[in-house]
């Protein structure tokens, strides 16, 4: 039988390009060490994704600490050393492979700061933890209420004119706010945000209604994050939050628990377990399916712990959903 191969699709208005699924790299250095994220990163190269997604944030070590300086996010496991930074890890994966130039790399400014200067400073921290000159995509990862957005777009524009991004993007912005950033760059003349990063899942659904239209209508690519709820869409949490699977992203991080344990959500997950069993698949192929197959999605951004989580998400993309089946789904945990 032939490989499925993934769709390639543009990145906003840009030339740029990347693949129907695309990976974070969130897992590494905290829930899998380097050479498993070795594994999952050939693997990932092998199956056709081109789009690898990480961050300042991400990994073990420093940052570790700016988790819990910017989230209060305590991480249960002990790393001590940024060695273990996903950054640096992808870093030296991309230099033993000689890999560079198939890859979008995008990575963001994180932790709420905004500031001009704080942007460069990281920018520039970044890159040299990435080993590489440039970055294709140079995302904020939140919304900083403190500083007026022209001041950030600014910051961002100068990075583009420099050479050191080649586009913009932005996560965890509602519509408002994308509108906003949007009028600006174009009253300015400035580089706009050509990709959004958004959590999105059956069990996350704040975004569906307004964000994901308008990035559609406005030709912005739209990569939501946790389509399978962070883990939750598994089923293998009870909604007891003091009996929590050790090792799970919910032992390291509990506060995915005041996110995703209410009981429309496990009235949900009680018929997307019933559904998978009926349909012969795993709970989260269907789970993910669903995610994919909104119009309004570009790409979806998967975590792995192991190679079989990259399957699950090119299985899921393979089987896609009948309109029916996903109205029904998006029924389920209400009365309807």
């Amino acid at each position: 039988m032939e490989k499925f191969k993934l769709i390639d699709k543009k990145i906003g208005r840009t030339e740029l390009m990347m693949s129907s699924i695309s990976l974070g790299c969130v897992t590494f250095g905290r829930e899998i060490d380097e050479e498993t994220s070795w594994k999952i990163l050939d693997y990932a190269m092998e199956n056709g994704i081109k789009l690898y997604d990480t961050a300042e944030l991400y990994g073990g070590g420093n940052a570790k600490e700016n988790r819990k300086k910017w989230f209060g996010i305590d991480d249960t496991r002990e790393v001590t050393t940024e060695m273990y930074s996903s950054e640096k890890i992808l870093s030296r994966w991309m230099k033993d492979r000689g890999c560079r130039d198939e890859m979008i790399i995008c990575t963001k400014v994180s932790g709420g700061n905004n500031h001009p200067e704080n942007i460069h400073r990281k920018v520039t921290a970044s890159l040299e933890r990435l080993g590489v000159d440039s970055v294709e995509i140079y995302m904020l990862h939140n919304f900083d209420e403190n500083v007026p957005i022209s001041e950030t777009l600014e910051a961002l524009n100068e990075l583009v004119e420099a050479g050191k991004v080649k586009t913009i993007g932005c996560s965890n912005f509602t519509a408002e706010m994308l509108k906003e950033s949007l009028e600006v760059s174009e009253k300015k003349g400035w580089v706009r945000f050509e990709i959004t990063e958004p959590p999105y899942s059956l069990g996350d659904r704040r975004y569906e209604e307004e964000l994901l239209p308008l990035c559609l209508k406005e030709e912005i690519s739209t990569i939501p994050y946790s389509p399978l709820a962070a883990g939750f869409l598994a089923g293998k949490y009870s909604p007891n939050k003091e009996k929590l699977p050790k090792g799970t992203r919910f032992a390291i991080s509990p506060g995915h628990a005041d996110i995703y344990f209410n009981d429309h959500n496990f009235k949900m997950l009680d018929q997307l377990r019933k559904k998978a069993e009926e349909m012969e698949v795993p709970m989260v192929q269907l789970a993910m399916a669903w995610v994919m197959t909104n119009p309004c999605v570009t790409s979806t951004l998967i975590g792995a712990r192991k190679i079989e989580h990259i399957d699950n998400a090119i299985n899921a993309l393979e089987m896609g959903l009948d309109a029916d089946l996903r109205e029904e789904m998006s029924n389920w945990g209400t009365d309807k």
